[in-house]
């Protein structure tokens, strides 16, 4: 099968998985999602990383509307919050990213990725949607004006759903506009209806970044 992703190594950061939209030429800037794959597709093989997530979708949707960088993690190591932030200056550095319109988003490791960046970083990122991850929620005040919103399993036994709960909360008691979508049903797999969804990319796109 023809990838739409280009692998990209040789980086200061971690090599990643590249997705340009198909009017990438037309326009001086588009909107863009930084993905974080979980433990699963940890390693030194980039096609590991479309196994799930949105790496995945932009194999399937070749008009998804925005740039996707996906990086991967190596083996034995957890997202680290320095070397995205590197690879994310990489990424607006070589490509038309617009800077109002950059989205968070990961699954399990890559969830709580998701929320560690996000309270590192907050004034870099639109939106955020951490899936089945967690963080420190003694934190959680950085991202109080974040657009945030959360999905986990009800029935999930690898991260229990008050990883996500414990942040909601915490963010919820500091007045934060927080959406939580819990699937009764899931268990840790909550991301595949998550990113099949079209509504999550719908609601990333209402938010800019207004730093």
């Amino acid at each position: 099968m023809h990838s739409t992703q280009q692998g990209i190594t040789q980086t200061n950061s971690y090599n990643y998985l590249l997705f340009l939209p198909q009017n990438y030429e037309e326009q001086q800037s588009h909107p863009m999602i930084l993905f974080l794959h979980g433990a699963g597709e940890k390693g030194d093989n980039l096609n590991w990383v479309k196994r799930h997530g949105v790496a995945r979708i932009v194999e399937e949707q070749l008009d998804f509307p925005f740039v996707v960088a996906s990086p991967q993690c190596p083996q034995r190591e957890h997202w680290d919050v320095y070397r995205l932030n590197v690879l994310l200056d990489e990424v607006i550095h070589n490509y038309r990213v617009d800077l109002q319109r950059i989205y968070l988003t990961g699954l399990s490791m890559g969830g709580y990725g998701t929320w560690h960046l996000a309270i590192s970083q907050p004034q870099r990122f639109a939106a955020i949607a951490p899936i089945c991850g967690g963080g420190d929620s003694k934190q959680a005040y950085k991202i109080k004006h974040l657009p945030i919103w959360v999905f986990h399993g009800a029935r999930d036994r690898v991260v229990a759903i008050n990883e996500s709960e414990e942040m909601v909360r915490a963010l919820e008691a500091i007045g934060s506009n927080i959406k939580f979508t819990i699937y009764p049903e899931a268990e840790h797999d909550s991301w595949t209806q998550t990113y099949s969804n079209p509504a999550l990319y719908e609601w990333f796109l209402q938010h800019r970044n207004t730093n």
